[in-house]
């Protein structure tokens, strides 16, 4: 076992939220001793050790406190209890080109950042062509960086931070910034910080990307660690906890009275698939028993793409179809899905039975039912929409 090379002891952040905010110099001190204002903890209690070369995903709901967790370890934050050891030089891809002054030129820009990363003047004009070769900014190196667009300065920061040369590399977000070229650039360079060894703690609501290229994961919710270690079960607490919150339901732990018993894809032949061509239907097939009666139960049925996102569901009830809730009851429902739209990517089938008023969940499988979209030299874009096109004499 490879030794710690981040430790993470008990680890808790305050905050404090002012309801109201002096708008001069004379409300502040009127004010001083009667603000209003109260205690938001980020983090609570965290603790967690990683272990030298491996990459952790942090992931969360927005406001969990991956970010701040983040912070606290690239020491930018201070905790309010806990403490946190590193060992090795860290580099923080949190705010790129958060040290950029707009009235230097890139060139001067890249010699402060690095400065500010912890790189010696040396160090940087070792790495300086790289940097810039990297960040694609060759003919723009010389300008000042107000008149960067967005792109070229994310790039630069990109850059710069990656040259570091860094035993412990840090990300936040920063890996869906910037154009697809770009992304993949990040991706490779993160991919090859792995290969050569080094520590990475990964912040994303890109999940598959987490299944991608991390060993483990952690999930916060409300500043706690909920889960942790192997990123398959982690990743799927976490698809739990997002569809618990977007369904809104009143009691989310299934309860078995209806029960999910078999879910396949099938072509139309009823073959099963796990590959689909733009286009071309597909037939999600479920099997249900009702091990207690229940009055009008729902099967739901969703997809997500490789970033979590939902791009299509339905129910029975859209459909206006009944189940037999009788005891004992068992039944086959057919979704036929008429054409798939998607043409790229990795998809996810998730299928639950609920009650008619969303308070109660019965059973649920939450994204375990993958298929792949066959590359086609029919569309170029991400939407496949069918069309015919010809030819007719005026």
């Amino acid at each position: 076992m490879s030794a710690a090379s981040v430790s993470i002891d008990a680890v808790s952040k305050r905050f404090r939220r002012y309801h109201e905010r002096p708008g001069s110099l004379k409300e502040r001190v009127l004010r001083m001793r009667g603000s209003r204002s109260e205690e938001f903890w980020a983090l609570r209690d965290v603790s967690y050790e990683i272990a030298s070369g491996r990459t952790v995903a942090l992931i969360g709901a927005n406001g969990s406190g991956k970010t701040t967790l983040l912070k606290v370890i690239g020491g930018i934050l201070r905790p309010t209890t806990g403490t946190v050891v590193t060992r090795g030089r860290v580099a923080a891809l949190l705010e790129l080109g958060a040290g950029f002054h707009p009235e230097l030129t890139g060139r001067e820009n890249v010699y402060l950042n690095a400065s500010l990363l912890g790189l010696s003047r040396r160090e940087t004009d070792r790495y300086f062509d790289e940097i810039v070769a990297f960040a694609e900014l060759e003919e723009f190196i010389d300008n000042q960086v107000k008149f960067y667009s967005s792109g070229m300065y994310v790039r630069l920061g990109f850059a710069v931070a990656v040259h570091v040369d860094p035993d412990i590399l840090l990300v936040d977000e920063v890996l869906s910034v910037g154009d697809e070229a770009f992304q993949r650039k990040c991706m490779n360079r993160v991919k090859d910080f792995r290969q050569e060894g080094r520590t990475i703690i990964v912040v994303t609501h890109a999940v598959e990307r987490v299944r991608e290229i991390c060993d483990e994961a952690v999930m916060l919710e409300r500043g706690r660690v909920a889960a942790s270690g192997d990123v398959d079960r982690v990743v799927r607490e976490f698809r739990l906890a997002m569809l618990r919150s977007h369904a809104g339901y009143q009691r989310a732990d299934a309860t078995r009275e209806v029960e999910v018993t078999a879910v396949e894809l099938l072509d139309p032949s009823g073959a099963p698939v796990g590959e689909v061509v733009p286009g071309d239907p597909l037939v999600v097939q479920v099997e249900t028993r009702v091990n207690r009666p229940v009055p009008d139960p729902v099967v739901w049925l969703s997809i997500h793409d490789a970033t979590d996102q939902r791009v299509f569901s339905t129910s029975t009830e859209l459909h206006g179809v009944s189940l037999d809730a009788s005891d004992g009851a068992k039944q086959r429902i057919v979704f036929r899905l008429g054409s798939i739209p998607f043409v790229e990517g990795r998809h996810f089938v998730s299928i639950g039975v609920r009650d008619r008023e969303r308070t109660q969940v019965y059973d649920w499988h939450v994204q375990q039912y993958p298929f792949e979209i066959a590359e086609t030299a029919a569309v170029s874009t991400r939407l496949h929409i069918p069309t015919d096109v010809r030819v007719e004499p005026l």
